[in-house]
């Protein structure tokens, strides 16, 4: 058996505590330390994982943790800081989504990883989810023609955040998989949200990606609903899916629905669209954990030195989109130019999450810094 890859989780607040299990348990993975500057945290993990180190310490855990890779599980503003730094130690990196607080950063870690040979990987967890692939290989085979629209929802009570809005805590996981299934970035962003619990940080935004071709993508995300909706509707010119991930069974859904224009008529009488409506299909899929399955994926991307599926370019481009979608909402929502990524952010797209660092941290030595959930 190959050896071991020796891996730090850093971070052991709301979803550290959930890289720790999985990481634990895979064959070919040492949990070797836990790192946090909660010692309440690390006392109630240690009493899970006795055989894991525990320290409060970042660099140190870098210096002299042993470890081979390093997951950070921290706060958005915490990102770039922890990343470089881990980088440029040598290990290899999985980030938490949104990658960072910036592109500017993002693209700065993306070089030293490339500098340094060292796999740089982002936590768009979803994209491992089995429902997620098997939507994938529907919309790739043809079967529900050509994409004209994806809306989603993502909606509950809570848990806010102090640092980004609900667009930065809630969208990246829509925008991952919008992305992933268009295979292309959208050309304009429109954004608009409201902030009614914190000054400055919306916690409702409505947010619009146009692609090519007319086709589009729309994204509700809020804090501030009752009840917790995980769903998505891709609507294509044959067929029809529905994704709804908080259903405990038949989480996808295809429906064979769809309306058609005449090809030809001479008078407006004649002109009528025609509606099919046809049967409900429930493919089969198999059930896994995906935070598991992405945690293996860092893992074998680490040991055969290929790119992970959710690489650095992906992690970038979803925080342009939500760069551009801040800068949208300044604007009231009116319509950003995602425009082509070339050195720096875009002008159009300087906006970053709130409260978070701007662009103009990268570059900027990274600091000795200690874990935060």
């Amino acid at each position: 058996m190959n050896k071991q890859i020796r891996v730090g989780v850093v971070g052991c607040g709301y979803w550290g505590p959930n890289l720790i299990r999985n990481f634990r348990a895979l064959a070919d993975c040492q949990l070797k330390v836990m790192c946090d500057i909660s010692q309440e945290r690390l006392a109630h993990l240690k009493s899970l994982y006795p055989e894991v180190e525990a320290s409060t310490d970042y660099q140190r855990t870098l210096d002299e943790g042993g470890v081979d890779a390093i997951a950070i599980a921290t706060a958005v503003k915490y990102h770039y800081n922890m990343a470089k730094a881990s980088l440029l130690a040598g290990k290899h990196t999985f980030i938490e989504k949104p990658m960072a607080a910036s592109s500017a950063e993002c693209e700065e870690l993306i070089e030293i990883a490339r500098q340094k040979s060292l796999v740089l990987m982002v936590g768009h967890t979803f994209l491992y989810s089995p429902a997620v692939r098997r939507i994938k290989q529907i919309v790739d085979s043809g079967d529900i023609g050509e994409i004209r629209y994806i809306s989603a929802r993502r909606l509950n009570l809570g848990l806010f955040q102090k640092d980004i809005n609900v667009a930065w805590d809630l969208a990246p996981h829509d925008i991952s998989i919008i992305l992933h299934i268009m295979q292309q970035q959208p050309s304009t962003i429109n954004c608009r949200g409201s902030a009614h619990i914190t000054p400055g940080i919306e916690d409702v935004t409505s947010m619009c990606l146009s692609f090519p071709k007319e086709r589009s993508a729309m994204i509700q995300s809020s804090w501030l609903d009752p009840r917790k909706v995980r769903e998505m509707t891709i609507v294509g010119s044959k067929r029809m899916i529905v994704y709804d991930d908080v259903a405990p069974i038949e989480k996808v859904r295809i429906f064979d629905a769809r309306v058609e224009r005449p090809p030809h008529y001479d008078t407006f009488a004649e002109f009528h669209y025609a509606y099919h409506y046809g049967d409900v299909y429930v493919p089969y899929i198999k059930q896994e954990e995906p935070l598991k399955t992405e945690c293996q994926h860092f893992l074998d991307c680490i040991r055969h030195g290929t790119t992970p599926l959710s690489s650095g370019k992906a992690g970038l481009d979803l925080v342009r989109i939500l760069e551009a979608s801040s800068k949208s909402l300044k604007l009231n929502g009116g319509a950003v130019e995602l425009g082509a990524p070339a050195g720096a952010a875009p002008a159009a797209a300087t906006g970053h999450a709130p409260g978070t660092p701007g662009p103009g941290t990268a570059g900027k030595p990274a600091p000795a810094v200690t874990a935060r959930a």
